[in-house]
């Protein structure tokens, strides 16, 4: 049986294939696919490439961020993170009474029976700002805090995923290329397994490039503010009250003291390596797929609506099967006491995860996570490729 070729354009990744069609036809396609997906990329430089992948990340950012949000206040909440009212202790209730005071600060959220009348002004009991679950960390930010605070951390968002994917899509794709003109060359085989490595790789370098971002956005969103108009520190401030902790005790250098900086970041690369090989080895063939039955005819929609279905899927797996490494990574952002964060291994916060929450514990925050995950790889890959799909348009036009 001889199965018909079909001719992609320059942006398609590979060739549909029958069901019927044997290990060593399919190993075959996957190297031609490679082949043309190598000589079609070579119209598109580095820069080109990351623009493209930019723009994704700005867009995916703020769509996505009060997800974000949640998930981390969640983890935070079992981490040990204590999200109490000011007023719900003696010492703190008369440190709070002040003449910028409004009884707007101080209010209850209607769910929660009231535990006492101090004067005019309600006290909350304190499992009236525990979270319950993700809607009820929405509601509670909004009303104890404010509309706004949903987007908490988007600065550092940007400023993470801008300069991350900027160098991660672009750099998966020269990996790729590369990977499987070599392997197409020398080891069929292996063909399969290029997107997982160079997955894995891109994510690696653009982890280790932009950590101390991640780290500042982590403990933003994981850390409320509740003195009257005092503005939240941004991401600068956030970084400098992290080395100053460390300064402050006397037993380190200054170069530890910067090391900090990259505190957890041995969980990130656990968290992202996995992610990046499981969300690219699930997108690619999923992508070929959906792009396969489309054909000649594919038209940027096409190209849009492949792309986002694929990258839904694979995000949100991916997302789900690494979130006990997520959990893990925030427990060891948020960590405040400066010895032990400098101490704290990925190994031992999972063993710690496990005592104090077993399985629950290492999935707290999952549904967030999934729910951030699948949106935002979709809309990324979607937005990159659609605007790869132009640029492609434009220079055979050219």
């Amino acid at each position: 049986m001889v199965e018909t070729e079909r001719t992609q354009n320059a942006w398609m990744d590979g060739h549909d294939s029958t069901a019927a069609e044997s290990m060593v036809e399919s190993r075959e396609e996957a190297a031609v696919g490679a082949a043309e997906r190598s000589n079609s990329d070579e119209t598109l430089g580095f820069g080109e490439r990351a623009v493209s992948a930019a723009g994704a990340a700005f867009l995916s950012a703020i769509i996505v961020n009060p997800l974000d949000v949640a998930k981390t206040r969640l983890q935070a909440q079992a981490a040990g993170v204590a999200y109490s009212h000011p007023l719900s202790n003696l010492i703190s209730r008369m440190a709070y009474f002040g003449p910028r005071t409004m009884f707007a600060d101080l209010r209850c959220s209607p769910s929660c029976a009231r535990a006492g009348i101090h004067g005019t002004v309600a006290i909350c009991p304190p499992d009236c700002f525990q979270y319950k679950g993700t809607l009820d960390v929405f509601y509670k930010i909004i009303r104890q805090e404010g509309f706004a605070r949903l987007w908490r951390g988007t600065n550092a968002g940007l400023a993470l995923a801008v300069p991350t994917v900027g160098i991660y899509l672009p750099c998966y794709d020269i990996f790729r290329n590369y990977l499987e003109e070599l392997a197409s060359q020398n080891v069929p085989t292996a063909t399969p397994y290029v997107p997982l490595v160079a997955g894995a790789l891109a994510r690696s370098l653009a982890c280790a490039t932009c950590y101390p971002i991640e780290l500042a956005r982590t403990r933003m969103q994981a850390f409320k503010v509740t003195e009257t108009g005092m503005k939240p520190p941004g991401v600068w401030k956030t970084l400098l009250g992290v080395t100053s902790h460390v300064k402050g005790t006397g037993l380190q250098n200054n170069f530890q003291s910067y090391r900090v900086l990259w505190t957890g970041m041995g969980a990130q690369l656990a968290r992202d390596v996995p992610f990046s090989a499981i969300c690219w080895s699930t997108l690619e063939p999923v992508r070929r797929k959906l792009l396969g039955l489309v054909g000649d005819e594919a038209s940027a929609v096409s190209v849009l609506g492949a792309n986002f279905s694929a990258g839904f899927v694979a995000g949100s797996l991916a997302a789900a099967a690494t979130c006990p490494l997520d959990v893990a990574k925030t427990r060891r952002q948020i960590e405040k006491d400066p010895i032990r964060q400098l101490r704290m291994t990925t190994r031992q916060t999972l063993l710690e995860i496990w005592r104090d929450g077993g399985l629950k514990g290492l999935f707290t925050g999952v549904g967030p996570r999934v729910a951030r995950a699948g949106p935002s790889v979709g809309i990324v890959v979607s937005f990159y490729e659609v605007v790869k799909y132009f640029l492609h348009q434009h220079y055979a036009t050219s």
